[in-house]
């Protein structure tokens, strides 16, 4: 494993890790990664050609599962190449500009998924609980300014917060504990005081992913309330079957990420490999599992991925 204790304000490369430990397994260890990117990128594709070319998906809740699937393939496409170059080619070493541009990819993906899933919490609670006029609420230009707002407000906080990175001297080693530039990953190897780099990153993590988690759990106690009056049991349990499909996509984003922060915070004494197993769910399952879930869940989509595929077929 490389590792250099020379003093640079800004290292020539940083080095990234793959599975610690098993390093002379990486090359075994790339077919299930191998696999997971496979399904990630084909599965949020998919999802992304059928909504664009069926004209009948062409609705809000849809727009909006859309965009998450364009997060998600974000998310994959910015890791990619670290993660198998390692596995592949042991290519560990990340210049520095690389590394930061790789995080602001990645946090900001991340940050604007925890906005989508905000904004499809917004759309389940108006078709609940105000059916006759969500159509008129939730209208294409409103929907195409909430994606607006969603990017902006995903990658704006992220310049501040590099560029306070990049003020930071690096003179302990050059390792990282990912397969991919992690901000408070990068931030620990610092050997200069990181206090105001790790306030404004909480903050930014609070006044993002955080109020919008807080959020969601409100609109879905509106929900609950709201469906809670509708008289018949039948139409109860519609009303909560079409929100399953959302809280899922919810709990596999939040708990990975909730995990690997802590992880960064409290765990420090944590051995390499809960590092690493966290980090690559926290990565690689919310883009994996929510074109599954939405593609088993919602009728509308299987029904149009199934026949694409037998088209393709016959």
């Amino acid at each position: 494993m490389p590792s250099f204790n020379q003093s640079s304000f800004h290292p020539a490369v940083f080095f990234l890790t793959g599975v610690p430990g098993f390093e002379t397994y990486h090359g075994w260890i790339s077919i299930p990664f191998c696999c997971l990117y496979a399904i990630a990128i084909s599965g949020n594709s998919m999802i992304l050609f059928v909504i664009i070319t069926e004209t009948n998906l062409h609705e809000p809740m849809y727009y909006f599962l859309s965009m998450l699937s364009f997060t998600d393939l974000g998310l994959c496409l910015s890791t990619l190449v670290t993660v198998l170059g390692i596995f592949w080619f042991n290519a560990q070493e990340i210049s520095f500009n690389a590394c930061i541009g790789q995080m602001f990819f990645i946090h900001g993906f991340t940050f604007m998924e925890s906005s989508v899933l905000l904004a499809m919490a917004f759309d389940r609670f108006t078709a609940i609980s105000n059916p006759l006029r969500y159509a008129t609420i939730l209208t294409n230009s409103r929907i195409i300014k909430m994606g607006f707002v969603i990017v902006i407000r995903g990658t704006t906080a992220l310049v501040p917060l590099l560029l306070l990175l990049k003020r930071l001297s690096f003179c302990r080693s050059h390792v990282l504990h990912h397969s991919y530039c992690f901000h408070p990953d990068v931030m620990k190897l610092s050997c200069t005081d990181t206090k105001i780099n790790s306030a404004f990153g909480l903050a930014i993590v609070i006044s993002t992913a955080g109020l919008d988690s807080v959020l969601i759990l409100l609109s879905y106690i509106l929900i609950i309330r709201s469906v809670l009056s509708i008289a018949s049991p039948e139409e109860r349990k519609k009303a909560f079957g079409t929100c399953i499909s959302h809280i899922s996509a919810v709990a596999i984003f939040y708990i990975p990420m909730i995990s690997l922060s802590l992880v960064h915070r409290f765990g420090k004494h944590a051995p390499p490999i809960v590092h690493t197993l966290i980090a690559n769910v926290y990565l690689l399952i919310p883009p994996v599992m929510n074109p599954i879930i939405y593609s088993v869940k919602t009728k509308q989509i299987r029904r149009v991925v199934l026949k694409v595929f037998l088209s393709k077929l016959i």
